[in-house]
């Protein structure tokens, strides 16, 4: 088992995208999805940024239960209200299974990763679809804005558990040094009441 420890420097619901039952990471961290495996932990904390201050805590933390291409994720019905729909609600319009591969060219359908015009962005296409991988979970929270401060854990070699500045640190319970840090990770994770989603992104900061 690894754990990946990240900052979600946007908290705007896409990626990760937390919504109709399931947490999704499709898009962005392109090396965690790279390689990221079913049963693997992945952990986003907060920005420290002064404007944002939600450092130290958890944004969000799921266990991979699956994973998928872009076209297994674009056909399955489970995820078609993942779909973007940016003229229905905050949830729809932030839908991150955006990428269908048409006659063997990736098609990104207008949503949060597009130009304002709708247009796709050749960026985000290159940089989403480098891996071909989306990560899956059915066994999260979600707390966006304001969730609780991440415990003091450290591996023996010193490495803390919320990870600071671009990257991310990645943990592996076959190394001595990180085992301890993982197991209690866990254990408070699993303290933290029912799974799912808790509360709204950050960046939806006009609602209370």
């Amino acid at each position: 088992m690894d754990l990946y420890s990240y900052v979600v420097a946007y908290d705007s619901g896409f990626a990760p995208n937390p919504f109709f039952g399931f947490c999704t990471l499709a898009t962005c961290k392109p090396k965690i999805r790279n390689t990221a495996k079913i049963g693997d932990w992945v952990l986003g904390s907060g920005s420290a940024d002064k404007n944002k201050k939600q450092g130290g805590r958890l944004v969000y933390a799921m266990r991979v239960s699956e994973v998928l291409t872009f076209d297994q994720y674009f056909e399955d019905i489970r995820f078609q209200s993942k779909k973007p729909l940016l003229n229905g609600s905050r949830k729809q319009a932030r839908g991150d299974n955006v990428y269908q591969r048409v006659n063997g060219k990736w098609n990104q359908l207008n949503s949060y990763h597009s130009n304002k015009n709708g247009v796709a962005n050749p960026k985000h296409v290159v940089r989403d679809t480098g891996i071909n991988r989306i990560l899956i979970s059915d066994h999260f929270r979600y707390f966006g804005k304001g969730g609780p401060e991440l415990p003091e854990l450290r591996s023996t070699d010193e490495r803390s558990l919320c990870h600071k500045g671009r990257n991310h640190s990645k943990f592996s319970d076959i190394k001595d040094a990180d085992k301890v840090l993982i197991s209690d990770f866990v254990k408070w994770f699993d303290g933290l009441g029912e799974l799912g989603y808790v509360s709204h992104p950050f960046d939806w900061r006009d609602m209370q």
